[in-house]
């Protein structure tokens, strides 16, 4: 149990650290930072729907959908999966590279932040409202000439990979006494 709190403690810690150098940063542990980010906003988003009226587990899966189908210009879960080539059980979330997540984790902030802040009711409003945020933060893209999400590179390693490659990683430096707080 010692164990598994220092390494919980650990994890914490280098992700804190990771967050204030993240510039500095290579690909895997960019992705690293902003999924564990997207995790937290995915959670913030689900309570906000739910209190918006996204009840039932149908509900929810359409509001999901909803909003990669704004951002994706169209294509929904089933079709974002086929073109990433994954396999059925794997996440979408976990085989995008760091750009491709920041898109998404500003669209799940902001759709979490209209929902709350115009106080949206009904799991249909709150739907549309996903959408729309979706498109929006398309449309932002295109705007600056950037790459639609869609469009760019699948990771070959999932974000479960990187995070047993640094988990080891840390866990052979603490057995060599080399752990440091900033890493």
């Amino acid at each position: 149990m010692i164990a598994l709190g220092q390494t919980y403690f650990a994890i914490q810690t280098y992700r804190q650290e990771v967050a204030d150098h993240f510039n500095e940063l290579d690909e895997d542990r960019r992705r690293l930072v902003v999924r564990g980010d997207i995790k937290q906003w995915n959670q913030l988003l689900a309570e906000t729907a739910h209190d918006a009226g996204v009840i039932t587990n149908e509900e929810f899966a359409i509001f999901q959908n909803s909003g990669y189908m704004g951002l994706y210009g169209g294509l929904d879960v089933d079709d974002i999966h086929k073109r990433k080539g994954l396999d059925v059980g794997q996440k979408i979330l976990d085989y995008m590279g760091s750009t491709e997540l920041i898109a998404n984790l500003f669209r799940i902030s902001q759709t979490e932040e209209k929902l709350r802040k115009d106080e949206i009711t009904g799991a249909k409003a709150a739907t549309v409202t996903h959408y729309k945020v979706g498109k929006e933060v398309r449309g932002a893209i295109e705007k600056i000439g950037g790459t639609m999400p869609e469009d760019l590179p699948t990771p070959e390693k999932s974000i479960q990979q990187v995070e047993k490659e640094e988990i080891a990683r840390l866990k052979e430096k603490a057995k060599a006494g080399k752990l440091m707080l900033d890493e």
